[in-house]
């Protein structure tokens, strides 16, 4: 698609705050902000000429390697939120965007991802194949007061729970879409602190995809507030979860 006549190198979307996002408190629930936060980047894709559909002409499309979110407060059913992303770098295979969340111009949710380039047909990173020079980009310019980063993954864990990815886990990219792994940590744990709002911060690392059929287990290191989470699969680990609480 052509660059949208209103593009910007900072770009905004209101999203509603409808009750399937929420949980059973009446706030959003953590899968859904990390959901809210990649729709709005793929908007932003869009508008600068760097789509799915876009990318596709040279096989490749974006895949999410790292998300830091950092979480002050979350909004709630019928709330109007408004998401402001912007590329900080973006070189070669690689890019890091930021993402901020207000409501009634009180920010609510800061997020730093980092992104690859995926060939879809070899399965493999390499350089972006489109041109990028229209979008501005700004280093100087966090949305979180840590950025993410590698998580040591090498623990001691108890499995969780076990499970086959199924159809409804699958995306645009055919394999397991990131706020998945998410969902299946988070179905392991018990409800209070969740209800409670009680999580301040989320780092995940995607290491390795998974397919429709994959079998996988869902691994914690075992506490009424958990830390840390892995998924793997064959005994390899594909995806580390790190959460602190209040």
């Amino acid at each position: 698609m052509p660059i949208a006549e209103n593009f910007s190198s900072v770009y905004s979307h209101e999203w509603d705050i409808n009750f399937t996002m929420c949980a059973p408190n009446g706030y959003l629930n953590y899968v859904n902000l990390c959901n809210l936060l990649q729709l709005t980047a793929a908007e932003h894709s869009i508008t600068g000429g760097l789509s799915f559909n876009d990318m596709q002409t040279f096989d490749q499309a974006w895949v999410l390697s790292r998300i830091r979110v950092e979480i002050d407060r979350l909004p709630k059913w019928q709330d109007k939120v408004t998401i402001k992303t912007w590329i900080e770098n973006l070189h070669g295979a690689n890019s890091v965007r930021n993402m901020e969340m207000y409501c009634n111009g009180e920010k609510m949710v800061g997020a730093t991802t980092y992104w690859a380039v995926l060939n879809t047909k070899l399965r493999k990173a390499e350089p972006l194949a489109l041109d990028h020079g229209h979008f501005e980009k700004f280093p100087e310019w966090h949305a979180t007061e840590k950025p993410s980063a590698r998580i040591n993954f090498l623990r001691d864990t108890q499995i969780a729970a076990e499970r086959k990815v199924a159809l409804s886990d699958l995306d645009i990219v055919n394999h397991a879409n990131n706020v998945k792994y998410l969902e299946w940590c988070l179905d392991t744990m018990d409800l209070k602190p969740i209800m409670n709002k009680e999580l301040k911060s989320l780092d995940m690392n995607f290491m390795r995809e998974l397919n429709w059929g994959d079998d996988v287990s869902v691994n914690v290191v075992p506490a009424d507030r958990p830390e840390f989470f892995s998924i793997a699969k064959e005994g390899k680990v594909c995806f580390a979860l790190e959460m602190s609480w209040r």
